[in-house]
C-alpha cells in the first residue's frame, strides 16, 4: 500500500510527496487518503521540514499525466451512503490537515485536476501548474457537489462571482486561464515543474522557520476575522518571533555582512 504514495526529500528541509497511483490517475481511495493524512501528521513533528511538495506521478505527458482526478469513482461505486458519508468526512479532514500543516506546501500540478485533485490543490499555500495542466470543480456535472473544501477555499482564492461560474457550470479551465483568475500562481512548461516548486520551496527554506510559521499561521487565521481582531492577531504572532535565537542571528548576520544560519530556535 505505501508505494501509492511517494516520500522524497528534495534538498535541505523540502519534502516531496507523490500521489502514486497513475493508472487510475491518482484519485483517492480511502488507503490513499489514510497514507496522505499520515505523511501530514508525521510532517508536523519533522523539526527539519521547512515546505512540502505535493504532486501526482504520470510524467510530462499531457495525455498522461495528472495531479487528481478526485475520488475513486470505481471504489465509490461499492460504498454504501453510511461509507460515502464517511470517505467525505476523511477526505475533508486530510485537506483540512494540508491547509493547517505548520510549513508552506506546494501543489506543483503537473496535469488533470478535477474535483477532490483540485479541491487538494486549494488546500495548499501555493499552486504552480505545469502549462499543460487542465482543472475544475467538475462535481455537479456528477450530480453533487465538492465536498472537500472546494465552495468554501474557491471563493476565497478567486472570488465568490468567479467561484460560483466554475462550480455551477463544472466548467474545466488551462493553466493559464488559472493563472488569469487568481488561481494558480505561475505556469511553467511541464519539464520544468518539480525544478519550479522546489526553487521556491528552497527559497522559503532559507528564511526563518519560525516567521515562516508564524506568517501562514496569522495569515489562515486572519483572513476570515475582522481587522480589529485579524491586526491583535498578527502582533501575538509576531511577539512569538521576538525572543528567538534566529531573529538575534539575523542581526547579527546583517552586522557582519553574511548570509544568517537560522536553526528554528
Amino acid at each position: 500500500m505505501a508505494e501509492i504514495l511517494l516520500q522524497e526529500k528534495k534538498g535541505e528541509g523540502v519534502l516531496l510527496l507523490t500521489l502514486n497511483r497513475p493508472e487510475a490517475m491518482n484519485c483517492f481511495s480511502f488507503d490513499l487518503l489514510a497514507l496522505l493524512g499520515e505523511a501530514i501528521r508525521e510532517a508536523n513533528f519533522d523539526t527539519g521540514l521547512r515546505c512540502l511538495i505535493i504532486t501526482g506521478a504520470g510524467g510530462n505527458d499531457p495525455q498522461k499525466a495528472s495531479f487528481s482526478t478526485g475520488a475513486d469513482l470505481k471504489e465509490r461505486r461499492t460504498l454504501s451512503p453510511d461509507q460515502v458519508r464517511r470517505f467525505i468526512f476523511t477526505i475533508r479532514s486530510v485537506f483540512t490537515s494540508v491547509e493547517q500543516l505548520r510549513v508552506p506546501v506546494i501543489a506543483a500540478i503537473n496535469g488533470f485536476a478535477f474535483g477532490g485533485g483540485m479541491e487538494l490543490a486549494l488546500a495548499c499555500d501555493i499552486r504552480i501548474a505545469a502549462r499543460t495542466a487542465i482543472m475544475g470543480l467538475t462535481e455537479t456535472s456528477l450530480a453533487i457537489i465538492p465536498g472537500a473544501g472546494g465552495t468554501q477555499r474557491l471563493p476565497r482564492i478567486v472570488g465568490i462571482a468567479k467561484a460560483k461560474e466554475l462550480i455551477f457550470t463544472a466548467r474545466r479551465i488551462t493553466a493559464q486561464s488559472a493563472l488569469e483568475i487568481g488561481l494558480v500562481n505561475k505556469v511553467v512548461e511541464p519539464e520544468k515543474l518539480i525544478d519550479s516548486a522546489g526553487e521556491m520551496a528552497h527559497e522559503i527554506a532559507q528564511n526563518g522557520p519560525i516567521a515562516v510559521t508564524q506568517a501562514k499561521f496569522a495569515i489562515n487565521c486572519g483572513m476570515d476575522a475582522p481587522l480589529s481582531v485579524a491586526l491583535p492577531l498578527e502582533s501575538k504572532a509576531y511577539e512569538i518571533t521576538i525572543p528567538t535565537k534566529d531573529r538575534m542571528e539575523a542581526l547579527t548576520a546583517f552586522a557582519e555582512k553574511r548570509k544568517p544560519v537560522f536553526k528554528g530556535e
